[in-house]
């Protein structure tokens, strides 16, 4: 994408640019998406452009076939992608982005099909998404007594994993510190997996649930890894990663990604 295109792009486009770039920022581009409204081919009614749907509106949406003959309606982040897109001239509507996922629910989307950024979208992901959770949904796992784990850190540090998640972490204004350990629960698992801790002031839902999504995104071999929060009196996991390893991000000293390794800003 050259610097003319980049320049003339709206917020979702930018979102998109960057998420398809780097998976710290996909969570933000999802919230977008849904508040955001779209371009599809195709009449509501006797209209076109912009348009109110309202209950029982009659709405006529385009599909194409993707390669292997699958169909896929294709949507558009812009006017101008669309145009781009098709060598007709062809009706459009303009409609709420969250609305057509909900009047499509159980079909495949595109989109930006033909541009240089896009993303298909299959309904197990959309249901996820109208939901409110992400594609790599986080299992609640419960310590029900006490249980003797080892505790260490990765011998080949996941760089990719934690430079994602500081740039997702560096969007949450309540989140103070989040630090990386190796745990072994031999209870559990046969082989060590990395688990990441985070401090946050109040709520922290949102923060787990995006931070699995990235996780999910970037893990070394796609393997689990643990999520908890970090409490700041708390003992056992807490207190290891507290007085025991050095936080990977840290809010206070300007987001700055720390580790074994080097330094960087987020």
């Amino acid at each position: 994408m050259n610097s003319m295109e980049t320049q003339t792009e709206n917020p979702l486009e930018t979102s998109l640019r960057l998420a398809a770039d780097e998976p710290g920022h996909r969570p933000e581009f999802f919230n977008t998406l849904l508040t955001s409204n779209v371009y599809i081919l195709g009449t509501a009614g006797e209209a076109e452009g912009h348009v109110n749907l309202e209950a029982g509106s009659n709405i006529s949406i385009a599909h194409w076939e993707k390669a292997d003959g699958a169909p896929v309606i294709p949507f558009f982040t812009s006017l101008q992608t669309l145009q781009k897109a098709i060598d007709s001239e062809q009706s459009y509507v303009e409609i709420a982005a969250r609305s057509l996922f909900e009047i499509t629910l159980g079909a495949t989307l595109f989109l930006n099909p033909k541009s240089a950024y896009g993303k298909e979208f299959v309904p197990d992901e959309v249901r996820n998404m109208l939901a409110g959770e992400t594609a790599h949904k986080a299992i609640d796992c419960t310590v029900e007594k006490e249980t003797s784990v080892l505790l260490g850190q990765p011998s080949q540090y996941p760089s990719i994993m934690i430079n994602s998640l500081t740039q997702l972490l560096a969007k949450h204004g309540n989140v103070t510190r989040a630090f990386l350990a190796l745990m072994h629960n031999a209870s559990l698992d046969e082989k060590p997996h990395l688990i990441v801790g985070i401090e946050a002031d109040g709520d922290i839902e949102t923060v787990m649930r995006e931070a699995g999504s990235v996780v999910g995104d970037t893990a070394p071999d796609g393997d689990p890894v643990y999520l908890m929060r970090i409490e700041k009196d708390g003992s056992g996991l807490s207190d290891y990663m507290l007085t025991q390893t050095t936080p990977f991000y840290e809010r206070k000293w300007g987001s700055k990604l720390r580790s074994f390794f080097g330094i960087g800003k987020a």
